[in-house]
């Protein structure tokens, strides 16, 4: 069995001991699920502020593979935590039997569930004005007793580092305990390892989560998910985005996998 997380940081490192990782195409993913998650961030939100948690996928993974300066950005996160089905399936396979799926949706619900009782304060940080107006509307129906600090549609465009320092500013002063990031993956991604330490909260890059609570885009029924079908259900709602990235990307994942075990 893989052995427990150890990274350089001394700032850090007693924080991590306790964690697992199951390696998968190079990349460090959390040997995890839900429950342990929720306990873990909640236990650990003051030494994990300024780092953050990284959300992963297939596409992810296969993009870590294939891309070193990206593969240390997720393995230098807080936590990777194994969204998509096949990896915690590789996991169970390489022998960490509790291995389990922590999707970013799921996440978040879990989050907000528990966030009035934990005096928890969010703030939302990606997509467009219209999604994030929407996304409060519902949030403030569902979750009540949610504090929302904060909500910011960044431009589609680089910032300047007036822009920037403003942003973390703005950010900073909300007091927020969490910053959910929502730029799409590789870019969220790039973001939060850009302003470790700089932002005062726990980064978490959620993808498309502002889109599902937004009410945009519907979540695959149970059964579909615990078939690991989620990713072609998507795929249906949008197969002029996503084609290109699910099938050819999924393909790649299967082959670089058993290469992997040939060579072994």
């Amino acid at each position: 069995m893989e052995s427990v997380i150890s990274l350089k940081d001394e700032n850090v490192i007693s924080m991590y001991d306790e964690l697992q990782y199951c390696e998968i195409l190079k990349t460090r993913i959390n040997v995890t699920d839900m429950q342990s998650t929720l306990e873990y961030i909640d236990s650990h939100l003051e030494e994990m502020r300024g780092n953050y948690i990284c959300v992963s996928n297939v596409h992810t993974t296969v993009m870590s593979y294939e891309d070193e300066s990206y593969r240390k950005i997720q393995n230098e996160a807080a936590m990777a935590l194994p969204d998509g089905a096949p990896l915690s399936i590789y996991s169970r396979k390489k022998g960490f039997e509790n291995a389990k799926r922590v999707t970013g949706p799921d996440l978040m619900k879990e989050m907000f569930m528990i966030s009035k009782e934990k005096g928890y304060r969010h703030f939302f940080y990606g997509s467009t004005q219209n999604t994030i107006y929407d996304m409060r509307r519902a949030l403030e129906r569902d979750y009540p007793g949610m504090t929302i600090a904060g909500m910011y549609s960044p431009p589609f465009r680089p910032l300047t580092e007036e822009e920037d320092r403003k942003i973390i500013e703005m950010i900073n002063s909300a007091n927020a305990d969490f910053v959910w990031v929502g730029l799409g993956a590789p870019k969220q991604e790039r973001w939060m390892y850009e302003h470790r330490n700089k932002i005062n909260a726990v980064m978490l890059g959620v993808g498309a989560g502002f889109d599902y609570f937004a009410g945009y885009i519907k979540r695959a029924p149970k059964w579909m998910q615990a078939l690991s079908l989620e990713w072609f259900y998507r795929l249906l709602q949008d197969p002029m985005r996503l084609w290109n990235r699910y099938i050819t990307t999924n393909i790649k994942f299967l082959k670089l996998i058993r290469k992997e075990k040939n060579n072994k």
